[in-house]
């Protein structure tokens, strides 16, 4: 299962993690996101020891989504070191996110 993000741990467990994360931005309301969510779930449990990946509900934490501008969901973006490397907004199949984590880990 991934973790769960908010705007209260988002600094803590993505910004200043050591590894590379990968956040889904979603809400319980939108179809999309709930297509994805087993997704990112499958990824957590694969990269659990080489990456960061975690779920933040846009509709009980606006200040993350507000600060890096996600305006469509379901959003991912990946990061870094602190920062933001990649994005990518709607349903892609597995494979799509995971080449771009892989490109970051």
């Amino acid at each position: 299962m991934s973790l769960e993000i908010t705007d209260a741990n988002f600094k803590t467990i993505i910004m200043e993690s050591d590894k590379v994360a990968l956040v889904d931005f979603w809400a319980e309301w939108c179809g999309p996101c709930r297509m994805i969510g087993p997704i990112v779930d499958e990824l957590s449990k694969e990269y659990a020891d080489s990456a960061v990946i975690g779920k933040l509900n846009v509709d009980n934490n606006p200040e993350v989504s507000t600060e890096f501008g996600v305006r469509s969901i379901p959003t991912i973006l990946f990061f870094k070191g602190g920062k933001l490397v990649d994005k990518q907004v709607g349903v892609v199949p597995k494979a799509a996110l995971e080449a771009k984590l892989k490109l970051y880990i």
